[in-house]
């Protein structure tokens, strides 16, 4: 048995899009057995995602603690707590992260460590693991003080989540503007821009028996900003990302995690170029894990926004997901339509997805 916990409010300083949402997207993942915290926001819309979950074939908890304190796990020492992110990565004070701490002191400091961009690409280096030219800075002086900058670039902060702070820069006004933006204290780097003909997400399980592959998807993009996911893929580079994802797990990482990779083309053949890992769950891992649930063999993740505010007033029975034709679609940040968007499996053929989601945005604008 499981108690899960997938608020995300400890890994992203994105306050702007009811990121306090996201708890219920974890509601797919659980079994009947199993304990879930959501945010008594989503309270409102339980009636619809648990008609909607039936419909797909989807089994999952009923038992909902409406409330994503971590102090709430305590009250059940027989239950396996299952984390979004196994840390704190937004609060000054140490907390959340003595919580933590106290539960996995490696898994904490493998989670820590490795949630720093900076370290994962000196990391990589030292793995021989290729990665894009990279420049690592503790604190914004020190790049303001570089000139050697590789334009186009993408300026990040050291500790992102979700493309959240990423800056896409062609010249020194760019830089500028980027630098702007950036807390002066925090550490930073400045990454060229590579020409990359797709971008993966290499998703790795931890289990009893070591470190297993999981799935590998293509990123959709939306700029800077992970948009969703297609799977199959075309690529699958798992034994270039397998030294990193060793020395993670001796470390104390457990749970999932992911390596961001990207393709590309070069005379000799495709290299690969390692760009980040998230040591969490991904957004990737919801349309992942429950894909598997219900053993659909292609289909992709997308979010769209939407006027509405309430799935009682989004029409979508007949385009639910069919375990008989492996086709439909399928909620999976379901609570998010209080903040004007939805995340959704579409199931199917790549023509069926298109058909599917252009009926969605069309239903979904109206």
């Amino acid at each position: 048995m499981k108690i899960f916990n997938h608020d995300i409010t400890l890994c992203t300083h994105d306050r702007e899009v009811g990121t306090h949402l996201y708890s219920g997207r974890a509601l797919g993942l659980t079994k009947p057995e199993d304990k879930i915290q959501m945010h008594p926001a989503l309270a409102s819309e339980w009636d619809e995602i648990v008609e909607h979950y039936k419909q797909v074939g989807l089994s999952h908890s009923h038992d909902v603690i409406w409330d994503i304190s971590l102090a709430e796990i305590s009250h059940y020492p027989d239950h396996e707590a299952c984390f979004y992110f196994f840390g704190d990565a937004v609060n000054s004070d140490d907390t959340h992260r003595q919580f933590f701490r106290q539960l996995d002191v490696r898994w904490s400091q493998a989670v820590e460590f490795v949630n720093s961009k900076n370290n994962f690409i000196h990391l990589a280096e030292e793995l021989g693991i290729s990665v894009p030219k990279t420049l690592r800075f503790d604190h914004l002086a020190a790049a303001k003080s570089c000139d050697t900058i590789p334009f186009p670039c993408y300026v990040k902060p050291a500790v992102s989540d979700h493309g959240f702070g990423i800056m896409r820069c062609l010249d020194q006004q760019a830089l500028a503007e980027a630098f702007s933006r950036l807390v002066p204290e925090e550490s930073l780097q400045i990454q060229a821009e590579v020409p990359a003909s797709a971008f993966l997400n290499l998703q790795y399980r931890v289990t009893p028996e070591g470190v297993k592959p999981l799935l590998v998807s293509e990123q959709i993009l939306d700029g800077c900003v992970h948009g969703g996911n297609r799977y199959p893929s075309n690529y699958e580079p798992w034994e270039k990302m397998q030294p990193f994802a060793e020395w993670l797990v001796k470390r104390g990482m457990k749970g999932i995690f992911a390596v961001d990779v990207a393709v590309v083309p070069e005379a000799g053949g495709i290299n690969y170029l390692a760009i980040e890992c998230n040591p969490r769950f991904n957004g990737s891992s919801y349309p992942t894990l429950i894909a598997q649930k219900l053993g659909i063999p292609r289909w992709s993740s997308v979010t769209y926004k939407t006027p509405k505010r309430s799935l009682q007033d989004f029409k979508f029975a007949d385009l639910a997901f069919n375990p008989a034709t492996q086709h439909g679609i399928i909620l999976i940040n379901w609570g998010t339509i209080k903040a004007g968007k939805l995340s959704l499996l579409l199931a199917g053929s790549e023509a069926e997805q298109t058909e599917l989601g252009n009926e969605l945005q069309a239903r979904l604008k109206h």
